[in-house]
């Protein structure tokens, strides 16, 4: 059964020519690691805006879980349900790989000892030691940041990761080291994955590809 779906779903941008998206429908399953491939303006990173519900569709429903998410409400539905990761990390600077992990625990109440005994566990699972925890984000290389950012991303206890270019600043080993936490989430979890990329090597590591095309979205494989 779909967790997360769009149900002829269209977006357009105010004075844009055509829509970014246009009347997409497809279905998101638990257990699987999804990719979303397309050249740049093909609408692939508005199509995870509208799942992640920072933009809501001019026509066509996206539904999770059966429901619209327009009659939810979307702070949070993208606190408790979606999880987002970026291709600039987005860590906090001023806090440690710790506090960053720490931080969407705390946001729902769950108190400090025990925010970071759990994020203590979540770094540990994507491999970062106890030392590289206390560290800064400045003071860790680019593998070490996308691995804590996806810890913070199991820190809410979403289901369903959103992944924006997740690999697009990291070299070939950590690329391959990223995508393997995400389809062993996917694989062994039960999450729902999905990965919007510019590299095919990656999209041949996930179970399913989509393929984005003037707003238009077909599945490949």
């Amino acid at each position: 059964m779909a967790v997360i779906s769009l149900k002829n779903v269209t977006y357009s941008y105010k004075g844009a020519a055509k829509p970014a998206v246009n009347s997409v429908s497809c279905s998101f399953e638990a257990g699987t690691l999804y990719a979303v491939v397309g050249p740049s303006g093909s609408g692939k990173s508005t199509l995870l805006a509208l799942l992640a519900g920072l933009d809501l569709p001019d026509e066509g429903e996206v539904l999770f879980g059966g429901e619209n998410i327009a009659a939810l409400d979307l702070d949070l539905y993208r606190r408790e349900y979606i999880s987002m990761i970026f291709q600039a990390f987005r860590l906090f600077p001023l806090l440690t790989a710790l506090e960053n992990v720490c931080y969407p625990l705390e946001l729902v109440g769950v108190k400090s000892a025990e925010a970071k005994r759990r994020a203590r566990e979540l770094l540990a699972s994507v491999s970062i030691t106890e030392e590289e925890m206390q560290r800064f984000p400045a003071n860790l290389s680019g593998g070490q940041q996308q691995r804590v950012a996806i810890a913070r991303a199991l820190a809410s206890g979403a289901k369903v990761i959103l992944a924006d270019e997740p690999t697009g600043n990291l070299d070939v080993e950590n690329t391959q080291t990223v995508i393997d936490i995400l389809a062993s989430l996917a694989d062994e979890q039960d999450y729902c994955v999905i990965v919007v990329t510019h590299d095919a090597e990656v999209a041949d590591m996930t179970d399913v590809v989509y393929r984005m095309k003037d707003g238009v979205l077909t599945r490949e494989r």
